[in-house]
This record gives structure tokens, sequence and C-alpha cells, in this order.
């Protein structure tokens, strides 16, 4: 027995010194102790005898990878963010309270009826210098208003912002620390585009790299594997699903299925870069279900359907937990 410990703790010892000193490394947050403030008075909000609520933290866009520590270059991961929005608006639908962690600038909720710059093309000007909403629009604007105002009024959205990798993993597991009292009422629907790589801040230069070499060699460090970690050890008992984003059909399930022993997720959300917005294939450890876009003209989108199982799948969880 001993010696299969000993083959053992090398490997736990290596991710615990790898997510140290990614920590180590970073730069703390110039808001934390808001954040903390923030998180704690919304999970209280939302978990009184009277109301408790099933509480889910949605990750949206993607993180970036800087270069410099008074940054202008960095390495980015493609995400519009859409597929995190689109889902709260229908998490929120389905009775949950919202954490929503998303990249700045990203799609943002209750926004998809809107045009790209919905600020300039939204508003037109009127004869007195004052400005009105466009007639086109008016009704979606009203829409995305009211919606975004009675969520956030309401105590069911909060919405926390990041850039880089450093922000985003930090404020992950304050999130998750501060989940871990609700249980399996806690749910985690990873849907960012994560950095596999990153420069550790204290290795990084702080100005600009110049120009006028003909090659920039650069030092990536894997990023630790924060899944094992926040089912571990952040919030073992929540329900977690992440995402697997292919462009090669035929490797994809096999790539979840790996995803979902691996890291011990109870769920994996499988799509292809090209169909993702019509269909995707949610893995699970008992079956594999494919779940496609409602072809009716109101809520078709495919995230209607795969939070409506996902939700489904969660208060099963819940139900087999309290067992």
């Amino acid at each position: 027995m001993d010696a299969a410990k000993g083959l053992e703790n090398p490997v736990e010892e290596t991710l615990e010194a790898q997510v140290k000193a990614f920590f180590d490394s970073a730069p703390p947050l110039h808001n934390s102790g808001e954040i903390t403030q923030k998180l704690n008075h919304f999970i209280q909000r939302n978990s009184s005898p009277s109301s408790a609520r099933r509480i889910v933290c949605v990750t949206s866009g993607g993180t970036t990878a800087p270069l410099e520590q008074r940054c202008v270059r960095y390495v980015d991961n493609f995400s519009s963010g859409h597929r995190g929005a689109t889902s709260t608006e229908y998490f929120l639908k389905a009775g949950y309270a919202v954490i929503f962690l998303y990249r700045r600038r990203s799609f943002q909720p209750f926004c998809r009826s809107l045009p790209d710059d919905p600020l300039l093309e939204c508003f037109i000007p009127t004869n007195d210098s004052n400005i009105q909403v466009c007639e086109a629009y008016s009704e979606a604007v009203k829409r995305a208003i009211v919606d975004h105002h009675a969520a956030v009024a309401g105590g069911l959205l909060l919405k926390l912002s990041f850039n880089t990798i450093f922000e985003y993993l930090q404020m992950l597991q304050m999130i998750a620390m501060s989940m871990r009292n609700i249980g399996p009422r806690a749910m985690f629907y990873l849907a960012a585009a994560v950095s596999d790589y990153y420069v550790p801040w204290k290795e990084m230069v702080e100005h600009k790299i110049q120009s006028g070499s003909h090659l920039l060699d650069v030092k990536l460090v894997q990023v630790p594997k924060m899944l094992l970690v926040l089912r571990n050890d952040w919030a073992p008992l929540a329900f977690c699903i992440s995402f697997k984003l292919e462009t090669d059909t035929n490797i994809l399930l096999n790539k979840a299925s790996a995803a979902l022993e691996k890291y011990k997720m109870h769920a994996v959300v499988a799509n292809e870069l090209g169909t993702r917005k019509e269909q995707v294939v949610v893995v699970t450890s008992a079956e594999k279900v494919t779940v496609q876009r409602d072809k009716s003209p109101s809520d078709n989108d495919v995230e209607n359907p795969l939070i409506k199982l996902l939700s489904e799948k969660h208060a099963t969880y819940i139900e087999d937990s309290s067992r």
C-alpha cells in the first residue's frame, strides 16, 4: 500500500505545485474585496430558507494570455461569448440565479436581437439635439432593458468581467469557494474558452516588446488543469459541465468522453465548430444525447433545449445527493 501511495503522490504533488506556482505568479486582483462582497451578498440572497434557488456560474468568452506586464500584445482565445450569454437567459427562465463570468466586450445576455453596435445603431438624433430609439429596434431595445433590469434588480443576475487568464482563474476560484456551502444546488457551466498556455507574470517583460528582430522567442507554460481542482477541492459537491470544441467530427466524441473521465465532469457538451449553433451532444457517463435547435420561430436557439436537459439532470443530481 505504501508503494502504491508513493506512485500516486508525485502526480498529485505536481498538479498542486503547478496550481500554487500559477496563483503565486498571478498579479492580485485590484477589486478582490469588492468581488467577494458581491458574491457573498448574491449567494446569501438566493440561499435563504424561504427562497433557496439553484445557482449557476456561467463562464463566457475567451481569456487572454499577456506577453507583457504593461500589456500591448497577448495570445487570445477564439470565443464571441454567444453561447454563455444566450445560455444565461435560459438559465434565468429555468429559475436559476446566475453568476455570469464574462470576457469584457464579449456578447451579453438579452442582446441577441440588437445590432453589433447597439449604442450607435439603435438610437437616432432628433431635431432638438436629443436622441430617441430607432423605430426598427424599439421593441428589441425595450425588451433587452426590461429583462436585464428585472434580472439584476431582482438579485438573480450577477455579472463579473475578466480579460486575462490570471483574472479568470482567480475569480473562478473565488466564485467556487463562495458557492461550496450550497452543495449540490451549485452548478458550473464552463463555456469560456480558456488559455492552454501562459507566460508566468514574474517571467514577463514589463514594457512593450520591441520590434526589429526576425525571431521572437517566447516561453509559454501550460496552464494547470483547474477543472480537476474545481471538482476535487474548490466545490466538490457542485454539478459541473464543461465544453469540448473541435473542428474534426471524427474525434469530437472521443475527446469529450476523455474529458468527462479525466476531469470528473458530470457532463461534457461536445460541439463541432461549423454546426455548434445547430446541434450539440451532451456526453455523460451513462449516455450521449444529441440536442438540436428547434426550428420554431421563437426561442429557436440550441441553448433552449440544452439548458432544459441540463436543468433536468441537475435536479436529478440534487435529488440523488439528498438520499
